[in-house]
């Protein structure tokens, strides 16, 4: 399918260039999507990016990744209300270190090795941590008006409250970089989101002035939920695809949590599923809603993007142990249990004499009173690997513990504890 006609129907494009259109299909396209490493992750919304870099091999042509470690010293004042902090070179090096690996296993999970390396990586510290002042102004500075400049959207938004001249400039690098990799690379397209369009139209009036060819660019819309929100984030703040600053199990959860009103927008957004797939999914979600059939199929595809298979098998089990109060805690590997005792409370217990203390394990577990322990197993409201507890149980078997190692204990219906046995 054409990347256009894709983008189309999926909702994912909201600006192009003129010509762009006829430029796409008369031949093979060189694009790049730029990626500033201002954190050592990246973040859901940067997905939409990189998934589009990955459409755009699928439909024949050739990606570039572009790592801003020159950009990212200056700061992108697009979509921002206020100045970035500056950030030393070192920390930028390694952001874009762990940034590029983290596109690089994205590409590599959706396209396989071979198309995944259609899409290359340059970073833009290699030529603007060398670009002298004075050639800069001339080569690049003399073909921007400044009242041009002040038109786009991004120093707009920002002339009530103040924008530096360094990220005023940030405009004529990032056309600058276009124009290095139109003469270096051959790209001749820039893709990003909608708060780019106007660093992207600066950098193909600048290779139409100063090398005097033809380039283009396409935007992705901003994204939000049904009520009108930013997408991608939670009370707990962004959700990243780093699993050191969001969990496996927390990413998955995430996309569990889609409303039904956002469901079908988010599998055209996030995944490869075609559209008869998808469309498929959305009406037998919407036969059976209570049963989130889509969110599952929406959070399997996006965690084992980002994840791996296993990692979503893993996740996905958790989640449906948290949530089914019945569920057989030894039917659960020991991934599931370490998953587990990673999200929900976690005590090591020791067992005497063949037998594990019930009060005290929900005192820890749960921070209970003693009475309140005591209360919760007298109302029956305590189980342990998915069974119930007697009115008058006070302790556990060491032999309940799955493997001699794990107990599993629940308070109510969705609380959960995990018990690791060790030697006491």
């Amino acid at each position: 399918m054409a990347l256009l006609e894709e983008l189309e129907w999926r909702g994912l494009l909201f600006q192009q260039t003129e010509g762009c259109a006829a430029a796409l299909a008369k031949e093979r396209v060189h694009g790049y999507c730029g990626f500033d490493p201002t954190a050592d992750s990246l973040h859901v919304g940067n997905l939409v990016s990189i998934l589009g870099l990955v459409r755009l091999v699928r439909a024949g042509h050739e990606g570039v990744a572009l790592i801003g470690g020159g950009t990212a010293m200056i700061g992108d004042p697009s979509g921002k209300s206020e100045e970035r902090p500056l950030r030393d070179a070192e920390e930028i090096a390694a952001n874009a270190r762990a940034i590029e690996g983290q596109i690089r296993r994205v590409v590599t999970q959706a396209l396989g090795e071979s198309a995944g390396a259609r899409i290359h990586f340059r970073d833009n510290a290699s030529w603007l941590g060398s670009q002298g002042l004075i050639p800069f102004l001339r080569d690049t500075g003399k073909h921007f008006t400044v009242n041009l400049m002040l038109q786009k959207d991004s120093v707009q938004s920002r002339m009530a409250t103040g924008i530096s001249f360094t990220e005023f400039t940030y405009m004529l690098l990032q056309a600058h970089d276009f124009l290095h990799l139109y003469q270096h690379d051959g790209v001749t397209l820039q893709v990003g989101g909608s708060d780019q369009w106007g660093n992207i139209t600066a950098g193909t009036e600048l290779i139409r002035k100063a090398a005097r060819g033809e380039a283009h660019g396409l935007t992705f819309p901003l994204l939000t939920d049904a009520a009108g929100k930013k997408f991608g984030k939670t009370e707990a703040g962004a959700v990243w695809l780093d699993a050191a600053r969001t969990s496996q199990y927390q990413f998955y959860q995430f996309w569990i949590n889609t409303e039904d009103a956002d469901v079908g927008r988010l599998l055209r957004t996030f995944t490869l599923l075609d559209r008869a797939t998808i469309e498929g999914i959305e009406a037998e979600h919407a036969a059976a809603p209570h049963l989130r059939m889509a969110q599952r199929r929406l959070a399997a595809e996006v965690t084992t993007l980002i994840h791996g298979a296993a990692a979503t098998a893993t996740a996905a089990q958790v989640s449906q142990t948290v949530f089914d109060k019945k569920a057989d805690a030894h039917a659960l590997s020991d991934d599931v249990f370490a998953m587990l005792a990673a999200e929900m409370p976690s005590v090591q217990v020791s067992a005497l004499d063949g037998t594990i203390d019930l009060v005290a394990l929900l005192e820890q577990g749960f921070g209970l009173s003693k009475t309140a322990a005591r209360k919760l197993i007298q109302q029956g409201a305590v189980s342990v690997n998915g069974a119930k507890v007697g009115a008058e149980a006070q302790e556990v078997p060491a032999s309940e513990a799955v493997r001699g190692r794990w107990v599993l204990v629940r308070k109510g219906a969705r609380e959960i504890a995990i018990a690791e046995l060790v030697a006491g």
